[in-house]
């Protein structure tokens, strides 16, 4: 497992991270959620043993990061934000130059390199300088390198920054595959990355964890939570008043043909009062569902006053 306890960076008076403290077990896929200067970045190189804390501890699989730091890091893989490369090689030279430093060589580094290769679809570019490739594939070596040693531990940092919705959705079912006997750590200020790829949500503000729990348990946290959304042919001010008017409706939002009715505390059946009211009245409509929540509420609301 990962322990982590107290961990701190502070630089002179200016505090990155400030005391958190939480474990990770196999199966997790962690996801780190915050602003931009939330300490995101900050935890994961400490993390890694890239960056010293100021105070506190890190255990990887028994191992300190610090005292211990290369039996810590063996069982670590790593994409930091960017994912930077020694541009002027090729990716099959980057991989096999990685897989020396982790301690592979002969049939067992061919086979690492090219089932990582085969992971990240990087056939068709073995053989090109990375400079010359596009920021997806750049972003696909990197990935290449820190599943390419089997690691216990995989932290991402803004693993889909910058790639396009197909391939945004190849990393992310990658990622999920991997889970399973792996602790997955992802860092993202992507909302829907979350819900898409994480069982657990850390939500980071000012160097401090703000909400730690299931996404589920997140989107709880929305004034969306339970809403009702309808979508009508046709919206008149006297209808949008009638629908305000249905008993448990604590306020309405009135987007293009939508309508969202957000249910007061404690209703525990809105949906069946709002479709009572629809049949009653003969009101025409489109589709209608219930609201999970939206995550956008709640980051606002736990991150309120940071740097976004």
């Amino acid at each position: 497992m990962i322990e982590v306890s107290h961990l701190s960076k502070h630089y002179g008076d200016f505090i990155a991270v400030e005391d958190l403290s939480f474990k990770l077990v196999p199966g997790e896929i962690l996801g780190f959620l915050g602003p931009n200067g939330a300490g995101k970045s900050t935890t994961m190189k400490m993390l890694t043993g890239y960056l010293r804390p100021t105070s506190g501890e890190v255990r990887i699989w028994g191992n300190d990061v610090w005292s211990e730091t290369l039996a810590a890091q063996s069982h670590i893989g790593y994409l930091p934000e960017g994912a930077p490369a020694y541009e002027e090689m090729t990716p099959l030279g980057f991989l096999k130059f990685i897989a020396k430093a982790r301690g592979l060589s002969g049939e067992a580094r061919d086979q690492a390199v090219s089932k990582a290769a085969a992971t990240m679809s990087l056939e068709g570019v073995l053989h090109q300088k990375i400079e010359t490739l596009s920021k997806g594939f750049k972003r696909r070596v990197g990935m290449a390198q820190a599943i390419l040693h089997d690691p216990d531990v995989l932290i991402l940092d803004e693993p889909t920054d910058g790639l396009d919705p197909n391939q945004k959705h190849e990393v992310r079912q990658m990622i999920k595959g991997l889970s399973e006997e792996k602790i997955v750590i992802v860092s993202t200020h992507i909302l829907e990355e979350v819900t898409a790829v994480c069982n657990r949500v850390m939500v980071l503000a000012g160097g401090s964890i703000v909400s730690d729990g299931a996404p589920e348990a997140l989107l709880a946290l929305s004034r969306h939570h339970g809403a009702v959304t309808l979508e009508l042919p046709d919206i008149s001010d006297a209808l949008v008043s009638s629908l305000d008017s249905i008993e448990g409706v604590s306020a309405l939002e009135r987007e293009d043909d939508r309508v969202t009715l957000i249910p007061g505390e404690g209703i525990t059946d809105f949906f069946a009062r709002v479709m009572s009211f629809v049949r009653e009245q003969d009101v025409q409509v489109n589709a209608a569902f219930v609201e999970q929540g939206r995550l956008e509420d709640v980051f606002r609301k736990l991150t309120e006053g940071e740097t976004q």
